[in-house]
């Protein structure tokens, strides 16, 4: 793991390492700078050592001293590709995976992503042809952010080190800043900056004579239903490539271990990564003591950890947060509300006390159907034969159902499908899915960022995706969360949040063989029995046990919402006050104000707005203003 920058069209070492400092925390064990002699352009990288501790120092050559390149991430088939590598007369001088890459790339240039099974993002310069290529992996387990102006051209791991170039301007993006309030993310290829742009998952990038162009390389497979196949073999095929998934996860030479929540999903990959590990697998959980213990998972992890025999830590979490925002907030780069992203700040440093890598279950709930608003969009199909009058009447109605701070929030599921039942099923799941109303944004904003914003509609790209994917109606809701909702928002948590503490977080529900596997399943068979995950239940049947099986989903969060009423509401009252909200000029301070209170003082359950509000603000003050917090 990693972090890596450069540029094209000036090369300056003092700010590529000014890069680097600002990255430092990706990979404090190491640092490497390459200038052309012969061109303007330069790479850097900062490296946490994970494999081949000694030899694999970057920037990396080819034998032939040709190409430059620096990589973030790992390439877990990169023994079977050195071998056929070294069959066609490649010389390597390390053991390490990045140098992998630069011999393929001399073969077979740009399509030498297509052979690599790993998450990665890297970028190789051509001393040559004076080419850069970048491209970043199938899921977009690591980040990748870029700006280009005529024929300059820079890239970097996080947002933060591209920011290092005076050129870059911190003009924000106000239809980027307005799908944040929707989703609590920014989706790629936009970033909150008007200049600056993600590189999108599954997708390369090559900068040649001021001209960037960018193509995807990989789509997850069309559903179709497995006729042919029975349903023990199939099963039996999801357990097996999970498990080849985690064992190519467990090649490391230094310690690693899970975080375990209690879920299937990190259940299932401890249960695995302790049949393919010799020793016994270090876990690590979080979790809340009273009244809090709505949300504590606590007992499901310890039945797993007991279950496995691992070496188990658990932590306790407090409402003393306020300390960490700012720092979550300067490590996320962008703002980003998934509140979640605080418990995997504060597991990633609890568990680097003890290891340099980490298995999650990230990505198990997208993959499998892990997720309500999956059950809600398939019953909503048949909800949709109700007399029209009669679904019109269920939705005024739906408004007097209790909302809740509890971890499940069923009534507040309830009155959100009851809402939404007038509205076609692409725009009602785009709705489960949002957090700011167009009417509540409207509100808030001033008339000057209505009148930039001028109608801006959020859903336009998803809206867009979802006419280009293939399949059924719930399939194609799903893919869409394979394609958005996972990488600018899960991955985006998992990577960052682990790398401010130089921890390596490794996801095998991820592993592009098990998506194309699993993601050419139809969603309905994958929601076996009406189950959500019904079908991974039944394949892991026999390896974890039967109380994680049964039990209900809970998602991994904080007690926000009662936190919120109660230690965080001065906190709130303060940075969300009426003079800092005017200073800014984004929103009316009376609308902010009427928000938060409404929130705190129990009259309505608005937990995702406010803390968004908080996050953008500490944000402004961070990388506007330059405030340290």
């Amino acid at each position: 793991m990693c972090g890596i920058v450069g540029m094209v069209g000036g090369s300056d070492e003092t700010l590529l390492r000014r890069m680097c400092a600002a990255i430092k925390h990706r990979g404090p064990d190491d640092e490497g700078v390459y200038l052309d002699p012969n061109a303007p352009a330069g790479l850097g990288m900062v490296r946490l050592s994970i494999i081949d501790l000694a030899g694999g120092r970057q920037p990396m050559t080819d034998e032939h001293q040709r190409y430059r390149l620096v990589f973030n991430g790992e390439i877990y088939n990169h023994q079977a590709l050195r071998k056929e590598l070294e069959a066609r007369g490649h010389r390597f001088t390390s053991n390490a995976d990045t140098e992998v890459i630069v011999h393929l790339y001399e073969d077979v240039q740009e399509r030498c992503v297509e052979y690599l099974n790993g998450d990665f993002a890297f970028a190789i310069w051509d001393t040559v042809e004076r080419r850069l290529f970048l491209a970043r992996d199938r899921l977009g387990v690591k980040p990748l952010y870029y700006w280009h102006h005529g024929q300059r051209f820079a890239f970097a791991s996080e947002l933060k080190a591209l920011l290092q170039l005076p050129e870059v301007p911190r003009d924000i993006d106000l239809e980027a800043l307005d799908r944040y309030l929707t989703f609590l993310y920014i989706p790629a290829p936009h970033s909150i900056f008007t200049q600056v742009k993600k590189l999108p998952p599954a997708c390369r990038l090559t900068f040649d004579d001021g001209q960037a162009r960018v193509e995807r390389y990989w789509q997850p497979p069309q559903p179709s239903p497995h006729r042919g196949r029975p349903s023990a073999d199939l099963e039996e095929a999801i357990v097996e490539r999970l498990t080849e998934a985690v064992r190519l996860r467990l090649m490391s030479d230094v310690p690693l271990g899970a975080f375990l929540s209690g879920g299937i999903d990190s259940s299932c990959v401890v249960a695995l990564m302790s049949r393919c590990s010799p020793g016994r697998v270090k876990t690590f959980s979080l979790g809340f003591a009273p009244p809090d213990d709505s949300y504590n998972e606590l007992p499901s992890a310890r039945l797993a950890a007991q279950a496995f025999q691992t070496d188990h830590r658990e932590f306790l979490i407090t409402p003393d947060i306020a300390a960490l925002l700012p720092q979550a907030v300067w490590h996320l780069d962008e703002p980003f509300a998934d509140s979640s992203s605080l418990l995997t700040f504060l597991i990633s440093r609890e568990a680097r006390r003890a290891v340099t890598v980490a298995l999650t279950g990230i990505g198990g709930d997208e993959l499998f159907g892990g997720y309500p608003r999956y059950l809600g969009a398939w019953a909503s199909q048949s909800y949709a034969y109700l007399p029209a009058p009669v679904r019109r009447g269920l939705a005024a109605a739906a408004g007097m159902l209790p909302e809740s701070v509890q971890s499940r929030n069923v009534a507040g599921w309830l009155k959100r499908f009851l809402q939404e039942g007038t509205q076609p099923l692409e725009l009602r799941y785009l709705h489960w899915r949002s957090y700011f109303s167009a009417a509540l944004k409207t509100g808030l904003y001033t008339d000057d960022i209505q009148a930039s914003l001028n109608g801006a509609d959020p859903y336009a790209a998803s809206r867009a995706l979802l006419r280009e994917l293939p399949g059924n109606e719930l399939d194609r809701l799903n893919a869409l969360d394979l394609q958005t909702y996972l990488p600018d928002d899960l991955l985006v948590m998992g990577d960052k949040m682990s790398m401010a503490h130089g921890l390596e977080v490794r996801v095998p529900f991820c592993d592009h063989e098990l998506v194309e596997l699993v993601a050419a399943i139809p969603l309905r068979q994958r929601l076996r029995g009406f189950r959500l995950k019904g079908l991974l239940k039944h394949a892991v049947r026999g390896l974890l046990p039967e109380a994680l099986l049964c039990k209900p989903k809970q998602g991994f969060m904080l007690p926000l919402g009662a936190w919120l009423r109660g230690p965080l509401a001065p906190l709130c009252r303060d940075i969300l006050g009426a003079e800092p909200i005017r200073r800014r000029g984004l929103f009316r301070p009376e609308a902010v104000g009427r928000l938060v209170e409404a929130h705190v003082r129990g009259e309505a359950t608005l937990t995702h707005q406010v803390y968004a509000l908080l996050v953008l603000e500490l944000w402004c003050r961070r990388y506007l203003e330059g405030d340290d917090g």
